[in-house]
């Protein structure tokens, strides 16, 4: 696999690629566990030494390559490893209905099965599989009993693992059983930082630096398990973001809704300005402050009244709110879109749109700039979560960005691209 059209490996990245060749003094690991900053070159080279490593060991023998989603995957990995297999001399048979690879190189054949490990659910995916090996991509975002019975079908003799990720909390189940057991569970541990990654130039080092802060910069830059802490939107908080908007009249419109009957409600009215979507007005009704509930048919009442006969493309709900979003649908007048809810990468979405210049919020919406001033993680938790309190203008604020500004399956969050000579 000499002649291929990567740039010159690392030190890292060649221990990765030949960690398990007999004349390694790695090779009688298990497993290798690869970690650390984003676009640090673990995945390029994982996937190539993993190819090459079933084709040293095993004939007609089945393996597993293992992403979030299947999507993430094809995208993280097969659509740039195929085509340096080929140029190696390797012969691809993409299977796309079953999912499955045939990889052949002179006499020997493997398949390689893609599976998606998103939720609990999908642990039955793989169940009852015999495998040579399994490599699963950013591992940190899979459910445990998935990872465990990936790994559990691996009962060939010379079948390995093979792990990546970037960092998440400190208190997560691959950070405390994995990496902090690496040599427990006989596995190689490499931690890769940018610089472990010869195809980037220091232009492009800097522009990732450029783009995290606080805990997601000690995370996907430094490479570190931190957990995050403080407020979720610090700038917003500090009137960053916010700004009168510069017309009246908008190119198009939006409402996001977040639904509430005990809790409050909260809408917001989007309107669209030179690629620039602007929280132009907002709802916000507290039944605990007010003192009384309303039924859905007054807030679809109060709804008409916010739009004021604007030509709304759709009103972006959150998804449990049934009762709501059928009550809307009965009208006829609004099309409903039930909205994406993944609250950390919802976050981290958010988060994005505002450092890319793409949202930002009016200061006549003073409910929803209170919330960003109080909206804080919870510390104490084992993952990524925010409190759930002062939470109903960032909810939907996030349903807006996740479901319309973000419209492409990007579970992966992040993608790895080769750099060629």
């Amino acid at each position: 696999m000499s002649k291929t059209s990567y740039v010159p490996f690392s030190k890292k990245q060649l221990t990765a690629l030949s960690w398990w060749h007999p004349d390694s003094p790695y090779c009688s690991y298990d497993g290798i566990i690869c970690d650390g900053a984003v676009r640090s070159g673990k995945t390029t080279c994982m996937s190539i030494s993993f190819v090459a490593w079933a084709f040293y060991y095993f004939d007609d023998t089945s393996f597993a390559l293992c992403g979030k989603t299947i999507a993430s995957l094809k995208r993280n990995i097969v659509t740039g490893l195929l085509p340096e297999l080929k140029k190696a001399g390797f012969s691809c048979n993409e299977k796309l209905s079953q999912n499955l690879i045939e990889i052949t190189h002179g006499k020997r054949t493997n398949r390689f099965y893609l599976f998606g490990g998103k939720d609990e659910s999908s642990a039955s995916l793989i169940q009852g599989m015999t495998l040579g090996g399994v490599l699963l991509d950013e591992v940190a975002l899979m459910p445990r009993s998935f990872t465990e019975q990936a790994l559990a079908r691996c009962s060939l003799k010379n079948s390995r693992f093979w792990f990546n990720c970037n960092p998440e909390n400190p208190m997560h189940w691959f950070y405390e059983e994995w990496i902090k057991k690496a040599e427990e569970k006989n596995c190689l541990y490499l931690h890769f930082l940018m610089k472990d990654n010869p195809s980037l130039s220091e232009n492009v080092i800097r522009r990732y630096e450029n783009l995290y802060s606080g805990a997601f910069y000690e995370r996907f830059v430094l490479g570190k398990w931190v957990a995050v802490d403080g407020l979720v939107y610090p700038e917003v908080a500090n009137g960053k973001y916010v700004e009168l908007p510069p017309v009246s009249v908008f190119e198009k419109y939006y409402v996001s809704c977040d639904y509430g009957t005990v809790n409050p409600t909260s809408f917001g009215l989007w309107g669209l300005h030179k690629n620039v979507w602007f929280r132009v007005s907002e709802y916000y009704y507290s039944s605990k402050v007010k003192g009384r509930q309303k039924t859905d048919e007054e807030y679809y009442s109060d709804l008409l009244s916010f739009t004021d006969d604007l030509k709304i493309e759709a009103v972006i709900v959150d998804p449990s709110a049934a009762s709501f979003i059928e009550c809307i649908r009965r009208h006829g007048k609004f099309s409903v879109i039930p909205a994406k809810n993944d609250v950390t990468d919802g976050i981290r979405k958010v988060q994005g749109a505002f450092r890319d210049g793409k949202i930002i919020i009016s200061p006549r919406c003073k409910d929803s700039l209170r919330e960003f001033s109080l909206y804080r993680w919870d510390e104490g938790a084992a993952k990524d979560t925010p409190r759930k309190e002062n939470d109903h203008s960032m909810d939907e604020i996030r349903y807006f960005v996740s479901t319309i500004l973000t419209k492409k399956d990007d579970d992966g969050f992040f993608a790895f691209a080769i750099n060629r000579r």
